[in-house]
């Protein structure tokens, strides 16, 4: 039986890092990749939602993955996001992910066109044919991309012997029961249902908002595992009150995110990418309240 064992904890989904001019910034990067080997999490999942993957190019997120992968090897759980809007991209995004030793890939449905479930399957099958040493994960996130992962789907990919799993981003939680009965290991996408992801069976978490509170969610889990589930559920619920809050100004909430890390003294990713909403000048007191709201749990919880 294969051993998932790198693949269970928190997982923050790694920030889109920019310099003044709005190009990736290579040493913001990596430095934020030492910032969250620093924090104690598992991983990090690179080039998704939160890395703004789809404003990027085929050589722009290459670069990031480099970057990662030279602070991250050894010391992180790497899975990279290689999805693009065609076939050859994602494969060579995919085959560029495995030469440089990430532990898996992981791909949304193509976006835009509704594709039959059988050009689906093709698609992501074609990915990973691109990278045939590497773990396949299936991204599931309805709300954005268009497509939702039916059972037939899921039991079409898992033919396929590198699809280990999914990235689960759909809010019901039933959904990671379902696909855990597959035989796949599943993360928990939404980080508003953490708590209730790990009791349906979730083998841990990918979160856009982790990056911001890491020793929260970090404390959500070890609680769960300590069955200390009202301790936990506390951590959770506030947890809710800071997302709600970081979503609550007029920029992206990766913007107020990137804020609130500038804040907390973290490394600075700069800005979010057109035409993502960037901060407003009134967003700079939602920025102030979701650092104090994350400063006050941590000293309350952790």
């Amino acid at each position: 039986m294969k051993d998932f064992s790198k693949f269970q904890g928190i997982i923050p989904a790694f920030y889109a890092c920019y310099d003044e001019e709005g190009a990736i910034s290579p040493d913001a990067v990596r430095s934020l990749t030492r910032y969250f080997i620093q924090k104690g999490v598992k991983g990090v999942y690179v080039g998704g939602s939160s890395g703004e993957c789809i404003y990027q190019s085929v050589a722009e997120r290459k670069l990031v993955l480099e970057n990662v992968m030279a602070e991250a090897r050894g010391k992180l759980t790497v899975i990279a996001h290689v999805a693009c809007n065609n076939t050859a991209d994602s494969r060579d995004l995919a085959a560029h992910a495995e030469a440089q030793g990430v532990d898996a890939i992981a791909a949304i449905p193509p976006i835009y066109f509704h594709l039959p479930e059988h050009a689906i399957a093709r698609y992501w099958n074609d990915i990973s044919a691109a990278a045939p040493n590497t773990d396949f994960i299936i991204y599931n996130i309805p709300q954005l991309a268009g497509v939702a992962l039916t059972m037939s789907l899921l039991r079409e990919m898992r033919k396929n012997p590198r699809v280990i799993g999914v990235k689960n981003s759909s809010m019901p939680v039933q959904d990671i029961q379902m696909f855990r009965d597959e035989g796949a290991i599943v993360f928990n996408g939404p980080d508003e249902q953490l708590l209730s992801g790990l009791a349906a069976g979730a083998i841990g978490g990918i979160g856009g908002t982790y990056g911001a509170m890491p020793e929260l969610f970090l404390k959500v889990r070890e609680l769960f595992l300590a069955g200390e589930l009202e301790r936990a559920r506390e951590i959770q619920n506030e947890c809710c009150r800071v997302i709600y809050k970081m979503c609550s100004g007029q920029g992206n909430m990766y913007a107020v995110i990137k804020g609130v890390l500038r804040s907390q003294g973290a490394p600075d990713c700069g800005g979010v990418r057109l035409p993502l909403a960037p901060l407003t000048q009134g967003d700079k007191a939602v920025v102030e309240e979701s650092a104090a709201m994350i400063s006050a749990a941590i000293a309350k919880y952790c």
